[in-house]
């Protein structure tokens, strides 16, 4: 007899731990408690944080333990009615495509959170670090279009203040750009729900409902009102994953930020437009997806590109990082609109890889900047010689970012590009050259940063502390780990892979098997028509149209 680990015994039963529902309540609490503490109490709102965030992350890792393998479907499904007379419901599920986002998750914000200092306004600080690990968790877990709208907006808020209030530099600027270009693609994408939820009413009849799997097992929307909603729904998540020409927020919203708000924007903050491609688009829009297939696949490829030049030219060594994000998240658009099995896991794995890599780099830069209050390469020259253990970790994160075979950069480029050369060959041939782009501008800016002569301030660079290698240990550990032994990933995504590629599949199928019928019914006339039929020839009367 097999037993639910998340069942607890209670005197009139088992009764299921709210273990979903817990990931989004934890942080969302531990912001209470710091908006209660005083504000004398320095001390204490990044021990709540912290803890808060800690215990987030263990119940994360929990539901990674807990997750039944080779299961297709959701788990571990919370719905309940919330506001009934509109067909809205509390409906949470995960399954595996969005489990290691959500462990991503629970393990990125506890490490931004010790990783880096903050001097003033503590107590905010941290609340709205806590409220933004809330709305991802929601993000990745909602299984109801208002709720994943709601969590999908509520994140730029607190990444908002993070900027625009411990950013540096022109952060006003950098936080008004990312809010307002969020905001407009989210403005898209409420227009597409609402019309998606009341046509899909119109075509089955009964309530309305936005609930995503209803609506995906429905597939009552014709195929020009979802090629429309689709588009709705992209531009909303090309801007936030971001998607070229939509990316011009990014390397600003990067630079200015403070450095958890990086590492949190890099980690988590740009799956959520990826993983709603795969969710909204692919699951829930089948054919439109495969129609839009050739521009995302278009775009994405010009993303890596684009991004690997520019971060070549880049003289600042954290705006280089950002522009590498749009290269590296060009690579999951590559593979999750080839819409085949490898290229959607390659995708899948890129979006966690790159959250611990990137993330990594993010911290390494900021540490960078804390020692020498400056992130010009020029001005970093020979830091190999006074830091070879600081050197040392940068190069293996770096080599990780470029994909190196053995770290976990490798496997998903490797599967993206094996599923895109599939089904879309000749634009996986030229993302081939962003492997090679990747690799000459980190090999060239660590050139830079780390070899030559000592550039006068850098005698004393500090080494990497204790404190800070106990930080970046876990990243690092899950760099190799990943890299050598990718399948612990693809063991658990895969049933639920191979399931929205038939999904997509079969609805294609359909929707093309209904096409020829309608042409057929309406072009070519049946031998033996009869005068008097319903068809498109003929009035109610029988008689010939005109």
């Amino acid at each position: 007899m097999t037993v639910d680990p998340t069942l607890l015994l209670a005197a009139d039963g088992p009764v299921t731990f709210p273990i979903l529902p817990a990931l989004i309540l934890t942080p969302l609490l531990g912001a209470l408690a710091i908006f209660f503490v005083p504000a004398r109490r320095d001390d204490a709102f990044k021990q709540i944080a912290l803890l808060t965030s800690v215990v987030t992350g263990v119940l994360s890792i929990y539901l990674l333990t807990a997750f039944e393998t080779g299961e297709a479907g959701f788990q571990f499904v919370v719905d309940q009615s919330w506001i009934s007379e509109f067909g809205i419901s509390f409906h949470l599920g995960v399954d595996g495509i969005s489990l290691f986002l959500v462990v991503l998750t629970g393990v990125m914000f506890p490490i931004a959170i010790m990783g880096a200092k903050i001097t003033h306004d503590i107590k905010s600080y941290y609340g709205w670090l806590l409220v933004l690990m809330a709305g991802s968790m929601g993000v990745f877990l909602a299984l109801d279009l208002v709720v994943f709208f709601l969590f999908f907006e509520v994140v730029l808020v607190p990444m908002y203040f993070l900027i625009g209030l411990w950013g540096h530099g022109d952060r006003i600027y950098a936080a008004t750009k990312f809010f307002l270009y969020t905001m407009l693609g989210g403005a898209f994408m409420l227009v597409a729900i609402v019309a998606l939820a009341i046509l899909n009413q119109r075509g089955v009849g009964g309530d309305l409902t936005f609930d995503l799997v209803q609506i995906a097992q429905n597939q009552a929307i014709s195929t020009e009102a979802g090629r429309w909603i689709f588009v709705g729904f992209a531009i909303a998540f090309a801007v936030k994953v971001p998607v070229f020409p939509l990316h011009t927020w990014l390397p600003d919203a990067h630079t200015e930020a403070p450095t958890a708000g990086s590492v949190v924007l890099a980690a988590v903050m740009l799956k959520l437009g990826t993983y709603g491609f795969v969710r909204f688009g692919l699951y829930l829009l089948p054919e439109a997806a495969h129609w839009a297939a050739p521009v995302m696949l278009t775009l994405g490829v010009i993303g890596i590109i684009y991004g690997a030049i520019c971060a070549t030219m880049q003289k600042d060594l954290k705006r280089l990082v950002a522009y590498s994000s749009i290269a590296h998240l060009g690579f999951v658009i590559l593979g999750v609109f080839s819409i085949t099995t490898q290229g959607i896991e390659g995708g899948i794995l890129i979006m966690v890889n790159h959250g611990i890599a990137t993330g990594a780099l993010f911290l390494l830069v900021g540490w960078i900047y804390e020692r020498r209050h400056t992130r010009q390469i020029s001005e970093l020259s020979g830091l190999q010689k006074v830091a070879p253990v600081f050197a040392g970790v940068f190069t293996l994160v770096m080599l990780a970012s470029i994909g190196v075979p053995g770290l976990n950069g490798f496997p998903g480029e490797f599967l993206a590009l094996l599923g895109a050369f599939q089904t879309a060959r000749w634009w996986a041939v030229v993302a081939v050259i962003g492997v090679i782009l990747a690799a000459l501008y980190l090999l060239w800016a660590y050139q830079r940063t780390f070899h030559g002569p000592v550039t006068p301030g850098n005698e004393h660079f500090r080494e990497l502390r204790w404190s800070e290698g106990l930080v970046i240990a876990p990243l690092l550990a899950l760099i190799v780990f990943l890299g050598v032994y990718p399948a612990v990933m693809l063991d658990r995504m895969g049933p639920s892979v191979d399931a929205l590629v038939e999904h997509v599949d079969e609805q294609v199928d359909d929707f093309e098997r209904v096409e020829i019928t309608y042409v057929g019914a309406s072009d070519i006339p049946e031998p033996g028509h009869d005068d008097d039929s319903d068809g498109p020839a003929s009035d109610e009367h029988g008689e010939e149209g005109e």
